[in-house]
């Protein structure tokens, strides 16, 4: 391809389809008060609140993507976690519930994974869910990376369109021995701290410490500690003057992120991808991650030393190495068709909305076809209601009004009390409307 002029519209039109509805947030938040009434119908589960986490509270979810919530059990002010056999008992009760509920489909309980989780997918909506117990860490790792992209907005619009991309090279599936989108999130932002200029700092200049070693105490003090850190350390990077800007287009990214993960396989033996510090380091030297038996190392930034790509395999690596590869390939050759750049980043089923293939379908969601609507304007994530003008108003800028405001308008968020607990409420900013009220998005879930 001879000029990036090609690809960026392409990019911003699979951005398109992409992006969320105002009807798919409401849709989710349904899911959530659903089963939120599900929960309350479970006498082992009395005093639980139902807390979404995951790409729908970091604002990385497509209108396609599956929804996390965690149950936090009622431990009073103070952070706790249940044991495995106790969560194995509770969801094993939970999984009762949903059955005799109904409304329900392809229930699966996972329960001797490293966390249980409770799979199922709603009849009406289609929405693939995950749930587990007593998933604080989960949470607060949603809500960083929810902070990290108000930094920079291409970083939400990269990580929805490599996930995509992945998707249509079936490497985002962990259940067969590839990335899960989690680990793609962090390939994304360890891309974006190693291009040139950077345009985000290690993870460790935003937060020193290991951040699930600080969840303990009062709930609600570790997480304000938290974010006050964060809102600081972030302002302060935002706000240097004499760091220089990075203005590549999505385009430019999107092909150096193919071409520095090229050569994966190569470099995973002896490389292991590091977001805290921002940097390649060298497996061995690094004892925290010896012993090593995975085939690729991307470390958990929030929980050192986990390694958030510990289900790829082997096997798996040279097909993930070659689909960087070759998707580098085509998008940096001469003479392709919007068809061949369309089909190497994006699903077909995609593809058939922007009429490239002769089979045309009504939206898809999940291998399930749903009317789709026919305008589309993409709204507000849950947390980000103040952010939206960023590429609009700022060429491929970073937001540097990006402030200690921002993560505190997070932490002030409305809530409700449920059963003695304070429950977060997530909204959206209407298309060019104002904001539900407090009082009739309460009434809403």
């Amino acid at each position: 391809m001879g000029s990036y002029n090609v690809l960026e519209p392409i990019l911003k039109d699979i951005l398109g389809m992409l992006n969320p509805l105002r009807e798919d947030w409401e849709t989710r938040m349904k899911v959530i008060s659903d089963l939120r009434e599900v929960v309350e119908s479970v006498e082992s589960l009395r005093g639980a609140t139902v807390e979404p986490f995951g790409s729908f509270v970091s604002n990385l979810f497509s209108r396609w993507g599956d929804l996390d919530i965690s149950i936090e059990l009622s431990n009073g002010s103070c952070i706790s976690s249940a044991g495995k056999k106790v969560k194995q008992s509770l969801l094993g009760d939970l999984l009762r519930a949903l059955r005799q509920k109904g409304g329900y489909r392809r229930l699966q309980f996972v329960a001797h994974a490293r966390v249980p989780i409770l799979k199922f997918e709603t009849i009406h909506q289609n929405i693939s869910c995950d749930i587990s117990i007593d998933n604080l860490c989960g949470q607060i790792k949603s809500k960083f990376l929810f902070w990290i992209s108000q930094i920079d907005g291409r970083f939400r619009d990269m990580v929805l369109l490599v996930k995509e991309w992945a998707k249509a090279h079936d490497i985002n599936n962990p259940k067969t021995g590839t990335f899960n989108s989690y680990s793609l999130s962090l390939l994304v932002l360890f891309h974006f701290q190693t291009c040139v200029p950077a345009i985000l700092p290690p993870l460790k200049d935003i937060y020193p410490g290991n951040l699930v070693d600080d969840l303990k105490g009062v709930r609600a003090n570790a997480e304000r500690q938290i974010a006050e850190i964060c809102a600081f350390n972030i302002a302060r990077f935002s706000s240097d003057k004499y760091r220089k800007i990075n203005r590549s287009s999505l385009a430019h990214l999107f092909v150096s992120f193919l071409e520095k993960f090229s050569g994966l396989s190569l470099k995973a033996s002896e490389l292991g991808i590091c977001p805290f510090t921002g940097q390649w380091e060298h497996i061995r030297s690094n004892t925290r991650w010896l012993p090593n038996n995975h085939p690729l190392f991307i470390e958990d930034p929030f929980e050192q030393p986990e390694n958030s790509a510990r289900a790829v395999s082997e096997k798996n690596l040279a097909k993930i190495s070659n689909a960087f590869e070759m998707t580098h390939f085509r998008l940096t050759s001469t003479n392709q068709t919007r068809y061949a750049l369309l089909s190497s980043l994006a699903r077909p089923f995609i593809l058939q909305f922007f009429g490239e293939s002769p089979v045309r379908y009504a939206n898809y969601n999940n291998g399930h076809r749903r009317a789709r609507p026919q305008s589309h304007k993409s709204v507000n994530s849950p947390l980000q209601a103040q952010h939206q003008s960023h590429n609009a108003k700022k060429e491929n800028r970073p937001n540097r009004s990006m402030s200690q405001q921002s993560v505190q308008q997070h932490q002030s968020q409305p809530v409700r009390q449920i059963n003695g607990q304070v429950q977060q409420i997530w909204r959206p900013k209407s298309d060019g409307s104002q904001q539900p009220s407090p009082a009739n998005l309460e009434a809403e879930i």
